[in-house]
């Protein structure tokens, strides 16, 4: 197995005057759930529909899946992509237009039907199965597009923008649900709610002016393994006792909101070790509301690109 599933390098795309790829150079890790991240026009989309094939970059280097770039002969049901504006025939019903696709995915007939039908009940669409398109809501659409991404176990999954339009509900069963896929495929989200990257994704990349402007772990990103915020009843009254109790770490105490944050070595120090030292002196100065485990997805990208 390839240890990346795609790997993109130097990759030029201009629109007349302009670049909406400039030099973008990204490696997605076979098996992960990547978030892109990034304000409108950034380039996320573009890149996207590069690797699937849609587009030709002007210059620069695509390897999908250790074969280079898209080629239907090589690639044909091995990568599935769900563009943001997509739609549906209208006439269409979802059981026999996912069984279509199925079978121009290259399944058996039985074996598409049998894919399409277990993919649209796990989605909570088992009683629309024969309901024409045009009689379904925005969000059911949605997931029936969703849906036919993920039929005969392609390999590379590109979703722009997959949970929009979704009711709350539906919402978090579709995170649940691509969130199950880590490890058996490598699935890559674009969308501007942080909640679903962090929620859904090992890994984010963050894109700013047709570049990756920063890429890592998601862990890594929002400092899980390296952060706890205390928030306290009130001020503690001898910090240095607190910095005794937890050597090798470094305090910081907020008067004004009474948030005393620690940062530690993750590598040296996991969290459970750090609370097992710090709470015991905490507690015997002042009461603790609560604890929180790094930065939001949200907070940490807003301090990056600041």
């Amino acid at each position: 197995m390839n240890v990346y599933a795609i790997q993109t390098t130097d990759l030029v795309k201009a629109y007349g005057a302009r670049l909406a790829l400039d030099r973008f150079s990204l490696a997605v890790p076979t098996g992960c759930i990547l978030g892109l991240v990034g304000p409108n026009g950034a380039g996320k989309t573009t890149w996207m529909m590069t690797v699937a094939g849609f587009l030709r970059p002007k210059a620069g280097k695509i390897d999908l899946l250790g074969e280079g770039p898209f080629d239907a002969d090589v690639h044909a049901g091995r990568l599935t992509i769900l563009p943001q504006d997509s739609d549906l025939p209208l006439a269409s019903r979802p059981l026999e237009l996912l069984t279509h696709f199925g079978r121009l995915q290259g399944l058996r007939k039985q074996e598409a039907r049998q894919s399409a039908r277990k993919l649209l009940e796990t989605l909570h669409l088992g009683d629309r199965l024969a309901s024409p398109i045009r009689t379904l809501s925005h969000g059911m659409r949605k997931r029936v597009m969703l849906a036919q991404c993920f039929l005969g176990y392609p390999e590379v999954v590109l979703l722009d923008e997959p949970l929009s339009g979704l009711d709350p509900r539906e919402a978090a069963h579709a995170r649940t649900f691509i969130a199950s896929r880590k490890l058996k495929q490598t699935i890559v989200i674009s969308s501007h709610d942080l909640h679903d990257i962090e929620q859904v994704c090992t890994h984010v990349a963050y894109i700013e002016k047709g570049r990756v402007a920063r890429f890592g772990a998601l862990r890594e990103l929002t400092r899980k393994d390296t952060l706890l915020r205390f928030f306290l009843t009130g001020d503690p009254t001898d910090l240095e006792a607190l910095r005794q109790a937890c050597p090798g770490s470094e305090l910081q105490y907020d008067e004004t909101r009474r948030i005393l944050a620690c940062s530690f070595d993750g590598n040296a120090q996991p969290p459970e070790e750090i609370n097992a030292k710090l709470l015991p002196a905490i507690l015997a100065q002042t009461g603790l509301l609560s604890i929180e485990r790094g930065d939001s997805l949200e907070k940490a990208y807003l301090r990056d690109r600041s």
